[in-house]
């Protein structure tokens, strides 16, 4: 099968989660100062946070499927695994924000992170079962070190937010610089 569709479908999808989060920020009450938009900042930085991701996801899955040939029903399954877990962003984005980075909200917040990092990865084992170890895809991948590093730093944001919400965060944070630029693997490997 051709490729296109599951690219166009998923950016589509995750257009919609993006216009999703921003339609749950609202307008703040009170006036026109500096003062009324303190209730939204937590509303805001979730916002930040999650818009980061999503981009990461879609920047990483665009240069992922440029060394892919070919789709077949597994792959599609396992994007339609990764867009499930992506499309609870604004869902965990809104709980987050809302409730003030409260220590369930946290907690939530990185078991959907975990969850999207673990459908990425399965996403790219299948494309790899699929394409095989020569394929250029199977040679820009490498380890997956990088992946297996984010999945400790986000089981220890779950764990800290029991402790202390900002420590939790601030672990998801570090993983978002982390992929903060695209996968260069890829890249060096299509122009090689």
């Amino acid at each position: 099968m051709h490729k296109g569709r599951l690219e166009a479908f998923s950016d589509g999808v995750l257009a919609i989660i993006i216009t999703i989060m921003v339609l749950e920020m609202k307008v703040p009450h009170g006036g026109a100062d500096l003062a009324s938009l303190r209730p939204i900042l937590p509303v805001f930085l979730s916002y930040v946070l999650s818009f980061i991701y999503l981009g990461i996801y879609w920047s990483n899955h665009h240069h992922l499927f440029q060394a892919v040939k070919h789709v077949n029903g597994a792959i599609l399954w396992a994007n339609l695994h990764l867009l499930f877990w992506l499309s609870l962003f604004p869902f965990v984005t809104h709980f987050l924000g809302e409730d003030h980075f409260a220590t369930l909200a946290v907690a939530v917040y990185g078991g959907v992170l975990i969850m999207a990092a673990v459908a990425y990865y399965i996403l790219v084992r299948v494309l790899l079962a699929s394409h095989g170890p020569d394929s250029t895809l199977g040679r820009a991948i490498g380890s997956g070190a990088k992946e297996r590093v984010s999945l400790v730093i986000y089981a220890g944001g779950i764990g800290l937010a029991f402790v202390s919400t900002w420590l939790g965060i601030a672990l998801y944070a570090v993983v978002a610089v982390i992929w903060l630029i695209p996968d260069r693997r890829i890249e060096k490997s299509l122009v090689s």
